[in-house]
Order: C-alpha cells, then structure tokens, then sequence
C-alpha cells in the first residue's frame, strides 16, 4: 500500500499532495512530529493527532528480522514492547451513540446511510481530536473516545464534557446529502483503567481499555435522552462549578449492584473564573503567604496614594497564584475599588478577543439564554464606564 492509499484510508486524501512534494515514503512516516506536519500544512490539530495516531499503530513489516536474525520471522521483540505499553492510568471515557440508527438504515438507500454514518464519524474525530481526545473505536453508529490517553492533562475530565457538549451541538447542523437531522446521546465516567493493550489486528486492531469505567460510560449513554450528554460521579466531582447540571438521583444500571448517582449536563456555567470553578465550597484559610500576601498590600496602598504600580505574579502551576489574589481581594472588601479581571481559557484559543468579550458579559449581567438581540440589541446603546481615576483600581 502507498501513502496516498494510506491516506485514503483515513479520510485525509486531501493532504496527498503535500505528502508527495516533500517527499514522505514509508521509511521517514513514522519519524514525523506534530511539528513537522504543521509544516507541510496539515494546520487542523483534529487531523495531525489522527495522523499521529495512526502511524503510531503502523506495525512493523513482515521483513523485519527476528531476534535470531531470520527475515520474516514474527516480531517477537516488537510484540514484547507493545504488551509493554499497556498501563494503569486514570481516564475519562466517552460513549457517544448516534439515535434513531436503524430507522435511518431502513429509510435510507445505503449508500446514503454509508455517507450519513461517515460525516457523523467525521464530525465525531474532529471535536474529540480538538479536545486532545483519542477515538479508540467505532462501533457502526457508536463512538468510544479516551481522555487521558495517550495524552494527559489536568482537565481531561472538562475537556471530555466539553466535547460532549459540542458534538450534542454540532450534530444537527451537520449537511449531509440525505436531508435528516441527526441527534447523539453521550455517557461519559472516569476512573481508573489499565489501557495500551494491542487486541485484534489489521483493520480490527485497536487499544484496548480494562476496567469498570467504559461500562459505566456505556451504560450512562444508554440512560442519556436525544441530544443530551450524562456524566457519573467521579466525573462531577472532578468538573466542579465550570457546568450547570441537572441531578438525576440514584439510578439502577445493569451489571451494577446499587444504584449509580448520575448529572445530566445542561451547558457551560457562567463563572467567572476556572479558581472559582473548581473550588465550589468554602476555602480553607490561607497559610504559610503572610510575606507575599503583606506585599501585595504594600503595593496597593502605594497605588492608592496615587503611585501607579504593577505586579506580576508567576510561578508553576497549582502553586497558588490565584488564591493569593483572593485572599488579597478578600481583604479589599471594605474598601472602594474597580475588579477588572481577564481570564484566558486554552479551549477558546481560536478567539483572540475571549478574555475581554467574556469580562464584559459577566460585567453586564448577561445570561446563557439570553438571544443575540436582547444582550447585543442594535437599538440598545451599550456604553464601558470608566472611572474617573485610576487610583482605586485593581
């Protein structure tokens, strides 16, 4: 098989002529980095980690020498690394299942059901790829996706529950040559799992997940109406304050002794800062930044005495940056001053203008449901209001 086949094969024969024109064959394919297919214009992040993925699971060729230096020998070695691979890890896992499948099948030319069904995988790969997320399998009209592996963040459980309600969202809007309007229903639960297994091979080979957590994902989604998207405790707990939720008690799951508390997600929430989010019950009282803390105050009083300043505040994170404000606005109270606070987020990188688009809405008490016209209404004037001194600001 040549590279355009390759391509072909995944959907992203759009990129056979970069390929070609510099020069990519089967020998330099699995040493290219995300950085080298930004450079041959693979911008779409959705598409370089598909690409990754798939040429971290090219296996090796027949040809490759055994240990006992015999052509053709099976890869014992190679085998070896891969059962090595697999690890325990926390992850979060997403179902997502198209609804109303089989009346489609039975409406449908197949054909026309085999396009239907390619944009919903399509549409699918993109968002979860957007998120940093891993399409570990597709299940004829279901989706199973990883957060956490192979690429781990701190917030893979959000980036999970963002991409559930961005597919939930996407879905409709789909254009599709068979006028249907598609809906998904999403389970998604994290917990620990030992993932990396290689199981099946050929087209069928896939990395495989062990563990509680994909059958309560599994069964979460089938609890889940059209176009909603449910998440399991463990999840909740590690969302916080950044989504609205509707709580739907204890439900009985099959395979599952007691009763499994479950959240429906409805939308993002309007908090203002992700400190805020993630920490919904009260703070514990701040020790052991009396010094730094007495700084900032020196500083602020200085400001109010009409020297202007400045400060910065950096270090690693989780160290405690944005609780040390806190506890400096907490001490501001009394007094009068102007809160000017900016927060950028890396799931909105596409919009230069977030920060200063999402202070403003939070500063004119806009709300989630509000339309385009009543929070932007053309014959509504709109005015910032500025201070007329600078000195009581933060």
């Amino acid at each position: 098989m040549d590279i355009a086949a390759w391509l072909r094969g995944l959907g992203l024969e759009r990129y056979e002529i970069a390929f070609r024109e510099n020069e990519i064959d089967w020998a330099v394919l699995p040493k290219l980095t995300a950085d080298d297919l930004k450079d041959i214009g693979v911008t779409a992040v959705g598409h370089r980690r598909k690409l990754l993925e798939a040429i971290a699971q090219l296996s090796p060729t027949p040809a490759t020498p055994s240990p006992g230096g015999h052509p053709g020998a099976p890869p014992h070695a190679a085998e070896g690394r891969a059962a090595a691979e697999a690890e325990r890890r926390q992850l979060t896992i997403m179902f997502c299942d198209l609804v109303g499948s089989t009346p489609l099948a039975k409406r449908l030319d197949p054909e026309d059901l085999r396009d239907v069904i390619g944009a919903y995988h399509r549409a699918v790969a993109e968002v979860v790829g957007s998120f940093d997320g891993f399409v570990a399998k597709y299940m004829g009209d279901g989706v199973l996706a990883y957060f956490g592996y192979p690429w781990a963040h701190e917030d893979d459980a959000e980036r999970a529950v963002r991409a559930g309600l961005a597919l939930v969202e996407a879905m409709p809007r789909l254009e599709l040559v068979a006028k249907v309007g598609l809906q998904v229903r999403i389970g998604i639960a994290t917990g620990l799992v030992v993932v990396g297994d290689l199981t099946g091979s050929g087209e069928a080979q896939e990395r495989g997940v062990v563990g509680e957590t994909p059958n309560l994902a599994a069964r979460l989604q089938t609890l889940a109406q059209p176009g909603t998207v449910v998440i399991a405790p463990s999840t909740r707990r590690l969302t916080g304050a950044h989504f609205d939720y509707r709580e739907l008690g204890g439900v009985a799951l099959k395979g599952f002794d007691e009763p499994v508390s479950a959240w429906q997600v409805l939308a993002e929430s309007a908090v203002e800062s992700r400190f805020e989010a993630q920490h919904e019950i009260a703070l514990t009282p701040l020790i052991g930044r009396e010094e730094e803390l007495e700084l900032l105050r020196r500083r602020w009083r200085q400001a109010e005495e009409g020297e202007g300043r400045v400060l910065l505040l950096v270090g690693e994170a989780g160290i405690g940056k944005s609780r040390l404000t806190r506890a400096l606005l907490e001490g501001l109270a009394g007094e009068p001053h102007l809160r000017l606070r900016y927060f950028c987020s890396p799931h909105y990188q596409d919009s230069a203008l977030f920060p200063v688009i999402s202070q403003i809405e939070h500063a004119a008490g806009f709300l989630r449901d509000d339309t385009a016209s009543r929070s932007w209404g053309s014959s509504t004037p709109c005015w910032l209001a500025l201070p007329p001194s600078p000195k009581r600001s933060i």
